[in-house]
């Protein structure tokens, strides 16, 4: 959520701010004694060593709950990382085997990419990205079918905004909002909520490295939120400072026109990440939709942009996720209401409206 696309007490990081030299030396070692492998000098000149190293302190100065990190399966994940910066050949093959890596880490929202712009500029391009068709709205009979693949773009908000606009106006019998194939985002959740409710509602809350220094054991209660103010804005920058301030940052949903109030279902899987996880959970909550399918990803943490050396640009998590229906998604998921193969998650909508 938030992520390019605002937990627990804090036990610090208690070694070295950079890769022990004894770790990089094993892995360099082993590279050398790799069958065809390049010398060894070679694969220093490139400096993917000092990326690693960077990459490893960036996660631990902004993780949103840096005791984590002592976690034997970060310390695998980081040797990993580092034993194939010592034998990469080039930048391909290091973001390659790098995002490889992470996608069995221990948290997501971890990538490695070229750096094309600066963090902060990565943020500007990010809030005026226009994405493609992330949203597509067909019909069933007198039953609207809203495909939502990407919760990123001010395009993919538009569509959704003139989704509902159809929908509305045509009288639609029923609303399937089909996010099987979502892989997440940013603010176009908030058209997608708010054209269904009719009064503001409180969906969870985001919490920070601030938070995790107080209780990591538990998230904030609802007592706790509803005593901030909620966070108001659509710029990816103010979210992520905010987020990365607070301990703790209110995430509410408010009404926007035209508003639909008839049925809605929405289908799910484990090819449901992120934002589209966050999504799902406050339509629930909302009691305006129910979940069809199967339990989502459990992928769901805001992540943020960070500059490395030679180039390079690293997303990682500054922010973890709770909601009031399912309590925190990363590493769970958010669980349908009906749960069916996801394959057949369409046709059991349909059935259910009549179709």
């Amino acid at each position: 959520m938030f992520n390019t696309k605002p937990l627990s007490r804090f036990y610090g990081w208690r070694c070295s701010r950079t890769v022990s030299a004894a770790v990089i030396g094993l892995a360099v070692a082993l590279a050398g004694c790799t069958t065809g492998a390049a010398p060894v000098a070679h694969r220093m000149s490139t400096d993917y060593l000092a990326v690693a190293a960077a990459a490893s302190e960036a996660i631990r100065d902004h993780h949103y709950d840096p005791s984590a990190l002592d976690d034997p399966a970060y310390r695998a994940t980081e040797a990993s990382v580092v034993a194939l910066a010592a034998q990469a050949l080039s930048r391909e093959e290091f973001i390659s085997g790098f995002n490889s890596i992470w996608r069995e880490g221990p948290f997501s929202h971890v990538r490695l990419t070229e750096a094309r712009a600066s963090a902060a500029d990565t943020a500007v391009q990010l809030d005026q990205l226009r994405a493609g068709e992330g949203a597509r709205l067909t019909w069933e009979g007198d039953v609207a079918v809203l495909t939502v693949t990407t919760l990123i773009g001010v395009d993919t908000i538009e569509q959704i905004d003139a989704a509902y606009d159809e929908i509305t106006s045509r009288g639609a019998s029923g609303l399937i909002i089909d996010m099987r194939n979502n892989e997440g985002g940013a603010f176009a959740v908030r058209p997608l909520i708010g054209h269904l409710i009719d009064t503001p509602f409180d969906a969870g809350a985001f919490v920070s490295r601030h938070w995790t220094q107080t209780d990591r054991t538990r998230g904030p209660t609802r007592a706790e939120i509803e005593a901030l103010s909620p966070w108001e804005g659509w710029s990816l920058m103010s979210f992520w400072r905010d987020v990365s301030e607070a301990p703790v940052t209110r995430l509410q949903f408010t009404p926007m026109a035209p508003r639909y109030g008839g049925p809605v279902f929405v289908l799910i899987g484990a090819r449901s990440f992120s934002a589209a996880e966050l999504a799902a959970d406050a339509l629930a909550t909302s009691g305006r939709a129910t979940l069809i399918g199967e339990t989502t990803a459990g992928r769901m943490l805001s992540q943020q942009p960070f500059d490395l050396p030679n180039g390079f640009q690293l997303f990682l998590p500054t922010a973890d996720y709770y909601g009031f229906r399912t309590g925190r998604i990363e590493g769970v998921g958010v669980a349908p209401d009906v749960a069916v193969a996801v394959d057949d998650a369409m046709a059991e909508a349909l059935s259910r409206l009549g179709r």
